[in-house]
């Protein structure tokens, strides 16, 4: 019976100890996967005030989690002539911390202005990547391209605007022109809206 006894109260700890570590990872708390709060949105397409500028904003919703904290990636894709989406060299922003997740709702959002010597129509998206984390971990992340029919917050010029994707033309005699383009009139890849839980 001696022999058995420490044999039971390792049992017995490691037991708790998996419980412990499965209340703690509960008690985590992890955005909802299919929230539509999460969005990705062109809110700015060359306008007087913001000649030659694409602008990429985002949503994320909080957690209610004062200890999480939000971050975003805002980053400027092109489709190429076999209809892929390529990243478009220096358009991307790095990670971008937003504050806690205590907040029901955050937005953010960059602009990029775009400089090109070749001749040639551009049809470019924004993609954000979305990251909760906790204690410097990355607990849950999200990724969307940009569609339209979002509020912006702030930023948006003019107030309200929200498309999908912008059109670049470099005219010959070397300006750029960028337009909107509506949803329907743009065939275009969305990367998925999935959203990744790390556990």
């Amino acid at each position: 019976m001696a022999r058995r006894f420490p044999t039971a109260v390792l049992a017995a700890a490691c037991t708790l100890g998996a419980w412990h570590a499965s209340a703690l990872a509960a008690a985590t708390a992890l955005p909802k996967p299919g929230s539509n709060a999460i969005w990705a949105t062109v809110d700015v397409c060359n306008t007087p005030a913001h000649p030659h500028t694409v602008g990429i904003r985002g949503s994320m919703p909080g957690t209610g989690d004062r200890h999480e904290t939000m971050f975003m990636a805002f980053a400027v894709e092109y489709r190429d002539r076999h209809g892929r989406w390529q990243a478009l060299g220096g358009g991307s922003s790095g990670f971008v911390a937003l504050g806690d997740a205590a907040s029901r709702l955050r937005q953010a959002g960059r602009n990029f202005t775009i400089a090109t010597k070749k001749a040639h129509t551009y049809l470019l998206r924004g993609v954000v990547t979305f990251e909760w984390r906790l204690r410097g971990r990355v607990i849950a992340n999200a990724v969307r391209s940009t569609t339209a029919g979002h509020h912006a917050g702030a930023g948006a010029d003019p107030a309200g605007y929200s498309a999908s994707v912008c059109s670049i033309v470099l005219k010959r005699r070397g300006s750029l022109v960028i337009t909107p383009v509506t949803p329907r009139a743009a065939s275009r890849a969305s990367s998925a809206a999935l959203l990744t839980v790390h556990t």
